[in-house]
């Protein structure tokens, strides 16, 4: 999800702007409560459950194990708390004041659907810590309906590659800002020559529709547009890398929070909104041809659990949402036949939600070669739950399997990455790692010397 935590370094005054750009400020605090919910979508019957884990964790990301702090709880919306279990004893039903304290660090509760359709928000907070939030979308799916009677047009792409790959579609604005890199030598160069002699190999950009618009990405200088993302795929081809296009099908970020539909496509019904995520999606993918730069991998839709281009394509709009994938899929494959596909969840550690999704899209025949998943710690769970996720996944679906976002612990996630079962497992793309990778004068950090250790230990095995 796009509502980073980011490990703060020196170069954050320079990030601040684009920080900013994303979420509101989060207060420093040396510790910070965490949600993560084992669901964000239920189904509104009445019945179905999600489970919670509240916890704290320090600046570095790790749990707090001897936290007791007392949480309050609030919820918004068709849902409620049916019961609590902090550890110290079996689970109860939660009191009427909606509370209870940490023990060793965490506690964990079931929440339960009602019978609406909608967004629960749920809440915690504590005395002296910053609050922390999670929006849960309750659905009722109704029965499938096939997006195509025809063969599938991808989902049969045999991967090949290995992945240790970067989003770094913020270089332009830091470029443009005036700053400098500096290979291991002290010489300025390239970042992306950089990265590779530091073992990636692969480049991940985020497009958008029209994100010079005031309510854009970036209001009248357009980065992360067309023109841009075209400058930047030939620096990644110039630099013998590879290249994952995800398509943004917005004017600004697209997430689970929100996937706002492009300023120019308002108003359109569901026939000629899929109509338009077809044309965009070639007309984007013919002008990378035609300059000899196309994607060897494209994403349809960023993080899409909870669905796109809303309200149409909302998760409790299955149907039209296969229907807007399809039609992005289409787009690209008219264009480059080769080129592999990506879907694109949020949910790292969060099994039974991604199994949710992605059954639900293959009901309804969406064609598609790899899953891949984000994975933040502060909202999809532990490595352990990344791991067992991946590797359930892997043998489900028997599709490839990659993470692809992450920022912490950057080894460990590697490590699980390149390990699910049946050689399904693709790779990793650290999300914006160039505030980790520079410091503050464009000079290379530990953080980006310890990929030569990862790349040498998962490309060459």
């Amino acid at each position: 999800m796009k509502i980073k935590f980011f490990a703060l370094t020196a170069l954050s005054a320079c990030l601040s702007f684009l920080v900013q750009a994303q979420a509101p400020m989060r207060v420093r605090r040396s510790e910070t409560i965490v949600v993560t919910p084992y669901k964000t979508t239920m189904i509104a019957d009445g019945k179905d459950v999600a489970n919670i884990k509240i916890s704290l964790v320090d600046r570095q990301g790790n749990e707090v194990t001897t936290a007791n702090n007392l949480i309050h709880f609030k919820i918004t919306g068709d849902a409620r708390i049916i019961s609590i279990t902090n550890g110290n004893d079996a689970a109860h039903d939660p009191d009427t004041t909606l509370q209870e304290n940490l023990y060793n660090g965490e506690l964990r509760m079931v929440l339960q659907a009602g019978r609406t359709r909608g967004v629960v928000l749920f809440n915690a907070t504590a005395d002296t810590l910053a609050p922390a939030s999670s929006e849960i979308h309750t659905v009722q799916p109704g029965i499938a309906h096939a997006v195509t009677s025809g063969p599938p047009i991808a989902g049969t792409a045999i991967v090949t590659d290995k992945v240790i790959g970067a989003d770094i579609s913020f270089l332009p604005q830091f470029e443009d800002r005036g700053m400098k890199f500096y290979d291991k030598n002290g010489q300025p160069g390239d970042a992306l020559q950089i990265l590779k002699d530091h073992g990636f190999n692969y480049i991940r950009l985020r497009v958008f529709d029209h994100p010079a618009i005031a309510k854009g990405y970036s209001p009248n200088k357009g980065f992360c547009d067309l023109a841009h993302t075209l400058q930047m795929a030939k620096r990644i081809k110039a630099a013998g890398m590879k290249f994952l296009l995800d398509i943004h099908y917005s004017d600004t970020w697209a997430d689970p929070q929100r996937q706002n539909i492009p300023e120019a496509w308002a108003g359109l019904d569901f026939n000629t909104m899929k109509d338009s995520v077809y044309t965009y999606t070639k007309t984007v993918m013919q002008a990378l041809k035609d300059q000899g730069t196309e994607p060897d991998m494209v994403q349809v839709g960023n993080e899409i659990n909870h669905g796109m281009l809303w309200p149409t394509g909302e998760i409790n709009n299955l149907d039209s949402l296969a229907g807007f994938i399809y039609s992005g899929v289409k787009g690209v494959k008219e264009v480059s036949p080769n080129a592999i596909i990506m879907l694109h969840i949020a949910l790292g550690g969060q099994n039974a939600e991604a199994r949710f999704f992605i059954s639900n899209m293959l009901k309804r025949k969406v064609p598609f070669d790899v899953v891949g998943l984000s994975y933040y710690p502060q909202w999809h769970g532990t490595p352990d739950d990344l791991k067992n996720n991946m590797a359930d996944l892997a043998k489900r679906y028997n599709k490839y399997i990659m993470v692809a976002e992450y920022a912490q612990h950057r080894a460990e996630v590697n490590d699980i990455a390149f390990t699910a079962p049946g050689n399904k497992a693709v790779g990793s793309f650290i999300w914006e790692p160039l505030n980790i990778f520079f410091d503050r004068s464009g000079k290379i950090t530990p953080a980006l010397e310890e990929y030569t250790t990862i790349s040498a230990k998962h490309l060459t095995n």
